[in-house]
């Protein structure tokens, strides 16, 4: 059964006007940027105090950092949002929770967006903030001897290319938090049917990969569709985050299940009742405030020794 509060927390966020509906599809899309902006607030409740919230740039890709004192591991957090939207704002709650849970910093990342900027800029600008916190992340404070990455739907896809690349650099990153990632762009799991009428449908989830990835071409290869990766041992550890009622979850259950089967020590935990982007409405939700406890416990658990 779907959980009431996920059903009271859709009504916080502006609906499009009829002007907008009417607008072109470009317009369409910053109008639901800016309602995504304008609901983080009531979503997400109030900025919890810290002693570090910094913004910095990486090599020219804007970032924030969230810690609680120096010399702290690391976790790299990208953003969901369908490749389309969303932003350092609309994750900051929950970062700043998982920060001061786990005592490890967190480095949300503002990567460019498409349309705009079509893959794999993304990708490109999550590579970018890893090499400038290996190189400079003790400037900054921070032990990056010790450094995860993860992210939140399109934001967990980019997390776990990085990761992957990471591993094929010979460079691994020490752990890695999915939380209902986008990984196939051939949209073909059961759960779209099953349970796509709750705010995450099939239509609107081919639309974000073709508008992340315009060339047909490219969506199957390893840097696009995880799921494609031929080879999945020596990933990090990995917690991995499904809702109930979201048509990516089972795409999710599969990654984790392919992990596993390559050796890769996981943890898939599926949030039963909600549906997809709820971790990050901590101010409406319960399970949200859960999954960022979650997060934490996991972190101080992988990279606290």
């Amino acid at each position: 059964m779907l959980h009431p509060q996920v059903t009271a927390a859709a009504e916080l966020r502006r609906r499009p006007s009829s002007e907008e509906l009417a607008a072109d599809p470009y317009q369409r899309l910053l109008g639901v940027r800016a309602a995504m902006e304008e609901s983080n607030e009531a979503e997400s409740g109030p900025a919890l105090p810290l002693p570090v919230v910094a913004d910095f740039d990486a090599d020219g890709v804007p970032c924030r950092l969230y810690a609680t004192r120096t010399g702290t591991p690391v976790l790299i957090y990208l953003h969901g949002g369908g490749w389309c939207y969303g932003s350092i704002e609309t994750v900051d709650r929950f970062c700043r929770r998982v920060a001061e849970r786990s005592g490890c910093a967190v480095v949300s990342v503002g990567y460019r967006l498409a349309p705009e900027h079509v893959f794999p800029a993304a990708v490109e600008d999550a590579e970018t903030v890893v090499s400038y916190l290996r190189r400079s992340g003790a400037d900054l404070g921070l032990d990056v001897s010790r450094l995860a990455i993860g992210g939140d739907s399109a934001g967990g896809q980019l997390a776990t290319v990085a990761a992957r690349r990471q591993r094929d650099a010979a460079t691994p990153l020490d752990f890695q938090v999915l939380i209902y990632p986008a990984l196939d762009p051939l949209t073909s799991a059961e759960s779209y049917d099953e349970v796509g009428e709750y705010g995450l449908d099939r239509a609107s989830m081919k639309l974000a990969w073709e508008t992340f990835v315009p060339d047909p071409v490219r969506r199957l290869t390893p840097d696009v569709a995880p799921l494609a990766v031929a080879d999945l041992s020596g990933m990090p550890p990995t917690l991995l985050i499904t809702a109930e009622y979201d048509a990516l979850r089972d795409e999710g259950a599969d990654y984790a299940d392919a992990l596993i089967a390559a050796g890769v020590p996981v943890v898939h935990t599926r949030y039963m009742g909600v549906n997809h982007g709820f971790a990050r409405k901590l101010a409406t939700i319960d399970a949200a405030r859960a999954a960022a406890d979650q997060v934490a416990s996991a972190l101080r658990s992988a990279l606290t020794f």
